[in-house]
């Protein structure tokens, strides 16, 4: 069938052609963050005029001074939050949702918390189109958690901080994993797993996101 008549099937051989070439090639393997990746329709979070970059390995602007991370980046955060499914998952940054619909596709529940409330009102509208009901959405600042829905079973920040939000922590269930970039002009990504000790961090790779907002 002619692209110009089915463009759903050109969106789904650049996904195909993302997951394969920018994701699985650089190491991921857990499939259901590949299969998230691969169904989850990256074109519908960006701006209008960004759509034909959608798919590309970098991240995109979606105002505000906000950004959809590059794909791998997603990937890479998804799968070190080791999730197998039934999970409870805190997201700080919804952003465009992109991130949250990757979650939602493997989590039990998601809860997301934006301090930009335009960002969060246009990302549930969003998810809600795409037919996502295992989300909830709060407007705030990220570094305080969701005390009441606490604790979570994997944290995922897509800011960076310049230290670790003890709050956070304090929300991470036993096992669980915090997964969130540190640092202002030098940043790294490090993973943070709660253990009946303390917490344990890893320093797994440098990055480069937007400031975490807040107080």
């Amino acid at each position: 069938m002619d692209e110009r008549s089915d463009p759903e099937e050109r969106w789904a051989r650049l996904r195909e052609e993302m997951v394969r070439t920018q994701i699985q090639a650089r190491g991921i393997g857990d499939p259901r963050v590949l299969q998230a990746m691969r169904k989850v329709p990256r074109h519908r979070f960006v701006p209008a005029e960004s759509r034909e970059q959608a798919y590309g390995d970098h991240p995109i602007p979606i105002g505000l001074e906000q950004t959809i991370s590059q794909p791998y980046i997603v990937a890479f955060m998804t799968e070190h939050l080791g999730l197998r499914g039934g999970e409870r998952v805190l997201e700080i940054g919804t952003g465009s949702g992109y991130q949250t619909a990757i979650l939602a596709e493997i989590a039990r529940e998601v809860f997301t918390v934006e301090i930009l409330e335009s960002l969060g009102r246009e990302a549930r509208q969003r998810l809600t189109e795409l037919g996502y009901s295992n989300i909830r959405f709060a407007v705030g600042d990220g570094r305080g958690g969701w005390l009441e829905e606490a604790p979570f079973d994997g944290i995922l920040a897509a800011a960076s901080a310049e230290e670790v939000p003890p709050r956070l922590l304090e929300q991470l269930a036993p096992g669980a994993r915090l997964v969130l970039p540190l640092g202002v002009d030098q940043q790294d990504l490090w993973m943070i797993t709660r253990t009946r000790e303390g917490h344990v961090s890893r320093n797994l790779l440098p990055v480069r996101f937007v400031p975490l907002v807040g107080g």
